[in-house]
């Protein structure tokens, strides 16, 4: 996956790095990826880099240069530096605040900015008055090198351990943990110090090998920095490889579709029993909770109170569709879309019937998302589309804007060609529980027996 995407950059976005481990060579892939896709491409530094860095760029100038020069030289380069002042090796920028003229006078598509000095090190805590982020930035890039892992916390190896020590009682030399960097990432003073409030948050975990233990502590790292709702998300990878990202970690959500009367049942079926101390519903919970499933609204309608004090005991938000009795699918959906919290960026529709929902079916489906392989993304078993569906929030406006009177499969059919289909090697995708046969097939299929 390309730095553009991952990070979802759009043009007239003002584009921050903050934090460490590669921030000057994160910026300089991007622009050459955006160059690449004909953007004019203008970049900065609040703050300072190597002459041997700027060079590497393919055009610099100062930044007080004609305006019309700038423009020129970015018709000619299509990428282009501005820097204020050279020496001792060093490349300064301009003041922060003289963001706001270089955009109302420079007719560029994109301005990357440099915007915080960590010396080289792979993790960093603000000192004061860092990092330099414009107000103006609408997209800000926490970053960390997974260099860290395993470096003694001192000032050799790491940029101000002493407020790391200070605030959380790490211990100075210790080997810097998964945990610890999370920590550090997604605090408000430390990793996300200085942010404009309106701007979105992508963290980069860079120095990543593709190596599946080392992948698999980055995707810890995230995971746990992603605690932060100011985050939308973490990528992983390493800015200078030909395709930097290995996938974006970001905040899922599922929505447990449990508001129905079950009438062919004779009761309600998501209550029915299922192993020996949970019920359908609490078991489908249970699974939700073991893929990782960060928030869980399960929709109540008939059934509300005993829906309710069982969504809630296994740690999940009930949610009421007052639309229960006419509404149909479509509008406990849509319920359980606007109860998700902001930092949700998709779903996973899960039927409160389906009880042999599966971990790791959840887990591929998750990992496809992650790699950039689609917003929205089905199980297939035998050429047949199944549940659980995972819905990037870019397709919610279009379910809720639908009349209760339709079926969310009209939405998912109009965008047939979006649909990403990974195979799966069980028809749990497939079946529900609709009738008491299906109840006892179902449970036979999972190896349960009548005692259970």
């Amino acid at each position: 996956m390309r730095l553009h995407s991952a990070l979802d950059v759009m043009r007239g976005d003002v584009v921050a790095f903050i934090g460490a481990g590669g921030k000057t060579s994160t910026l300089t892939a991007l622009g050459h990826e955006l160059f690449a896709q004909g953007w004019r491409v203008l970049a900065t530094t609040s703050t300072s880099i190597t002459l041997e860095e700027m060079e590497r760029l393919p055009h610099n100038m100062r930044y007080d240069s004609n305006p019309q020069r700038i423009s020129a030289a970015l018709s000619q380069h299509g990428f282009v530096f501005l820097y204020d002042a050279i020496y001792d090796g060093r490349v300064y920028g301009p003041d922060v605040e003289w963001t706001r003229q270089l955009l109302d006078t420079i007719d560029s598509d994109v301005l990357l900015i440099e915007a915080d000095n960590a010396d080289g090190q792979p993790l960093k805590a603000p000192r004061d008055n860092e990092p330099a982020v414009p107000q103006e930035a609408s997209l800000v890039v926490p970053m960390v090198s997974l260099n860290a892992l395993e470096k003694p916390l001192d000032d050799v190896h790491i940029y101000n351990p002493q407020a790391m020590i200070d605030k959380y009682g790490f211990y100075e030399g210790n080997a810097v943990s998964p945990p610890w960097i999370a920590q550090v990432l997604r605090d408000s003073e430390l990793g996300l110090g200085g942010i404009p409030d309106r701007a979105r948050v992508v963290a980069f975990i860079n120095d990543t090998p593709d190596d599946q233990y080392l992948r698999g502590k980055a995707r810890l790292i995230a995971k746990l920095a992603l605690k932060s709702k100011r985050l939308q998300g973490v990528a992983i990878g390493s800015a200078e490889n030909k395709n930097p990202i290995y996938e974006v970690q970001r905040t899922v959500g599922a929505i447990v579709l449990a508001a129905g009367q079950a009438s062919r049942m004779g009761e309600p079926k998501v209550l029915m029993p299922w192993t020996k101390r949970h019920s359908i519903l609490e078991h489908i919970i249970q699974q939700l909770h073991r893929s990782r499933i960060s928030y869980i609204n399960v929709v109540t309608g008939y059934y509300r109170d005993e829906v309710k004090a069982q969504a809630k005991r296994m740690g999940a938000r009930p949610v009421h569709n007052r639309a229960f009795k006419t509404g149909e699918m479509l509008s406990s959906l849509k319920a359980g879309l606007r109860a998700m919290p902001d930092n949700v960026s998709a779903t996973f529709v899960v039927l409160g019937d389906q009880p042999r929902i599966q971990p790791r079916v959840i887990y591929e489906l998750l990992r496809a998302y992650a790699e950039g392989k689609g917003d929205l993304i089905a199980p297939s078993y035998n050429m047949r589309r199944g549940h659980p569906i995972l819905i990037g929030r870019k397709y919610w406006a279009e379910f809720l804007a639908l009349p209760n009177y339709q079926s969310p499969r009209d939405v998912i059919n109009a965008h047939a060609d979006d649909i990403t289909y990974i195979t799966v090697n069980t028809d749990s995708v497939l079946r529900d529980v609709d009738t008491p046969e299906d109840y006892a097939a179902e449970r036979k299929r999972a190896g349960l027996s009548q005692r259970d």
